[in-house]
């Protein structure tokens, strides 16, 4: 079986968000749905599965379930809903080669699959999910040079 890869994985409704949280606490950290209720404070992890079934999970609880699961599909779902774009905080670390190298990569792989797409030849949901995962990529890149003027950021080992 081929390892998922997490980066590049979109849910595709709400529910499905909810299972690729659990799924992915499965398998990242060995938690099973009522390991996440407990984490998350719950007394009855039927209700968590009521509401991963229905959609219909509080809002005020959606950060504490994504955060016991250490990933945030549901907020990702909502976003991609509006058509927005998220990206995670520049952490201020300097860029390595292989870094770039993954971005140039991962930019390859999207402009192949849009030919492919373009072509007749391509499916809907790769070619979306690598588009927005190179975006993703170079808007992280953007943001991390844009705070460089920052004198709180360190980008090198001798700024440390």
């Amino acid at each position: 079986m081929a390892r998922t890869n997490w980066k590049t994985l979109r849910p595709t409704s709400l529910r499905d968000s909810f299972e690729l949280c659990a799924r992915y606490a499965r398998e990242r950290k060995n938690l099973s749905v009522e390991r996440i209720a407990e984490e998350m404070g719950m007394a009855d992890h039927w209700t968590l599965y009521k509401w991963m079934s229905s959609g219909k999970m509080p809002a005020v609880m959606i950060p504490a379930f994504e955060n016991v699961c250490g990933i945030n599909y549901v907020t990702r779902w909502f976003a991609a809903r509006q058509g927005r774009l998220l990206i995670d905080v520049p952490t201020g670390k300097a860029a390595s080669p292989n870094d770039i190298s993954d971005l140039q990569a991962n930019a390859h792989q999207a402009i192949h699959l849009l030919i492919q797409f373009y072509a007749g030849n391509g499916e809907v949901e790769a070619t979306a999910a690598a588009i927005h995962h190179a975006m993703a990529q170079f808007a992280w890149h953007q943001k991390n040079i844009e705070k460089t003027a920052q004198p709180e950021l360190l980008l090198s080992e001798e700024d440390a």
